[in-house]
């Protein structure tokens, strides 16, 4: 049985250690057949774009050692689907060009000097991994200096800090080092060609990764202005390109990156083409659960972590897949987890819900009940964009993968989507991050006038303390019994003199919440819990609390604790609404 590779991006890795592979390397036939002589892929995290990117560098890059000599790659798709489906024409291709492959996902430091110079060194590690063409006789002299000075940046950029006179002079020579490697891709694609005597394919990945990084730090317009200049160069005027493949998860509008690009073919989620290359489909999970003994929990993966439709294409997250499968080989009986949630901060949703004003609350409420909502639909969007209005804010939820697309109309020249959550997984994202905004939001309230209610017997007070913060509330929670109770243990937690115990024993069964004094002197305090869905059965759910702290005698069970006496509240909860009463029996 093969490994289960867990976050395994490079193709010929995969392949030499002996992985499952979802065969995906038709991509490399439908990039020439289908894309632009510049392609752009935006999907979510985690949904095969680098190794996509890698599979596509093992087939087409004729690749060499340090020495210059060449190495063969067609072991790799030997009976892959490219050798078998493929054109002549395509797979002629293999190993015929230099390639440049650069990831731009490191750029994210606190400020635009730092983010700089680490893609710089990955442009230089670039220019490091192709040092083998500076010995040819192929390149003159000119050549090999432009391709030194570039290749040896770090160290000549040391040397020039020290001859620095004070910060203007440190600030001329960074913005010529800007300047320098911003037409640096082109350079090498360049020198590249003139050495292999083909043109170069050159591959960039995460592009958007620097650009959200600055925009949520503060230095934007300066890594855009980079990033627009590396691609201008490399993309737009660059007589030595055979073609390109940019991917990441968001597209950034033309006037911001790719002014000008003429040559630019965009396949978002929405794309037509290209939507069984970035995700399994349902045949490959099953083949997959299958292959691992599996068959019995399809149903539960495709509640899980199905739901995506790139194009006219069902697709599941592949990462959750490949984690669900090599956890349930090991034990069958696990539980499914939210695997793709815990590989990143979900902050673009914590800021959503922190910043919702009604309207947004009222459509997470709709989304989180198992609803949909109906957005105006638009991808040429800048991260500045995305807080300008709520349609730029539904609109980048959907293309990062916490929306999917059910169905869509046009009218007046204007395409509108209909979008819901798109599987349990995801959901979980929601549900986790409004709670812990809820939890967040009360944390920082004075909960005196709460703890003096109860202490004084005044269940008004109760009701209109805990009737205050539910009015913050989203009305997800209606539907969720454990909230009412988990909500109500966290605000007594800090009742002064005494500890809070939950579903403890007492009497004939378990209290739902009882406060236990530090002084055995004092009296406890107990809270039965109810819930309703209509706010005229209320009054028969609080009656139902308090007859069950008598009928349970809970009551007795504190005094054979050993504490003086209790005093009894029954509490029920409808929506955003509960009502207190008070069995007054303190002795």
């Amino acid at each position: 049985m093969k490994k289960i590779g867990i976050g395994y991006e490079f193709y010929k890795r995969m392949i030499d250690d002996n992985c499952y592979y979802v065969d995906k390397t038709l991509l490399i036939r439908d990039v020439y057949e289908k894309g632009g002589t510049v392609t752009l892929f935006t999907r979510p995290r985690r949904f095969g774009k680098t190794l996509a990117l890698s599979t596509l560098q093992t087939f087409l890059e004729d690749e060499r050692n340090r020495q210059g000599n060449r190495i063969d790659n067609s072991r790799y798709f030997e009976n892959k689907k490219i050798m078998l489906e493929g054109s002549d024409d395509i797979k002629s291709r293999m190993g015929q060009y230099p390639v440049i492959n650069l990831s731009l996902k490191s750029g994210k430091q606190s400020d635009f000097y730092n983010s700089f110079m680490i893609l710089r060194k990955t442009i230089i590690d670039e220019y490091s991994r192709h040092s083998y063409i500076i010995n040819s006789d192929k390149l003159d002299d000119r050549d090999k200096n432009e391709f030194s000075s570039l290749l040896n940046g770090e160290e000549d950029w040391r040397i020039l800090e020290k001859t620095f006179k004070n910060e203007a002079d440190r600030k001329r020579a960074f913005q010529i080092e800007v300047g320098k490697y911003a037409v640096a891709l082109k350079t090498l694609s360049e020198l590249l060609a003139k050495y292999h005597g083909h043109k170069t394919v050159i591959l960039i990945d995460e592009y958007d990764v620097p650009l959200e990084n600055s925009y949520q730090l503060g230095f934007y317009d300066e890594m855009v202005s980079f990033i627009r200049s590396l691609f201008e160069s490399a993309l737009k005027t660059n007589t030595s390109l055979e073609l390109a493949v940019i991917t990441g998860c968001l597209r950034i509008s033309k006037e911001s990156i790719f002014t000008g690009l003429n040559n630019l073919e965009v396949n978002s989620i929405n794309g037509e083409d290209f939507g069984e290359y970035f995700g399994f489909t349902q045949k490959e999970t099953e083949e997959m659960l299958i292959e691992y003994g599996l068959p019995d929990h399809i149903e539960t993966v495709k509640d899980w972590y199905d739901g995506y439709l790139f194009g006219q294409t069902e697709v599941y997250n592949p990462w959750s897949v490949i984690k669900y499968v090599k956890v349930h080989v090991a034990n069958p009986n696990s539980f499914p987890e939210p695997y793709w949630s815990n590989t990143s901060s979900n902050s673009i949703i914590k800021e959503m819900i922190e910043g919702a004003d009604d309207s947004v609350k009222n459509e997470l409420d709709t989304l989180i009940s198992g609803g949909a909502i109906e957005k105006q639909i638009h991808e040429d969007i800048t991260y500045g964009d995305i807080h300008e209005s709520d349609d730029s804010l539904w609109n980048f939820l959907y293309f990062t993968g916490y929306l999917k697309k059910v169905s869509e109309r046009f009218a007046d020249s204007t395409t509108f989507l209909t979008m819901k959550i798109p599987n349990r997984e995801i959901a979980y994202i929601y549900k986790n991050q409004l709670r812990q905004w809820f939890d967040k939001k009360i944390k920082g309230l004075d909960y005196s006038p709460l703890y003096d209610a109860i202490s004084s017997g005044k269940p008004e007070g109760i009701e209109d303390f805990v009737n205050s913060l539910l009015a913050k509330s989203i009305s997800y929670f209606d539907n969720d019994e454990s909230f009412y109770h988990g909500f109500f243990l966290s605000l007594l937690y800090g009742m002064p003199d005494y500890s809070v115990r939950s579903n403890r024993e007492e009497g004939n069964g378990r209290t739902d919440i009882v406060l236990y004094p530090d002084n055995p002197k004092d009296p406890a305090y107990i809270f039965e819990l109810k819930q309703r869905k209509k706010f005229s059965e209320m009054e028969e759910g609080l009656k139902e609390a308090l007859d069950q702290i008598v009928l349970q005698k809970y009551e007795d069970g504190i005094i054979d604790d050993g504490y003086v006496g209790s005093v009894s509240y029954g509490i029920c909860f409808c929506k955003k609404r509960c009502i207190v009463g008070l069995l007054d029996s303190y002795q």
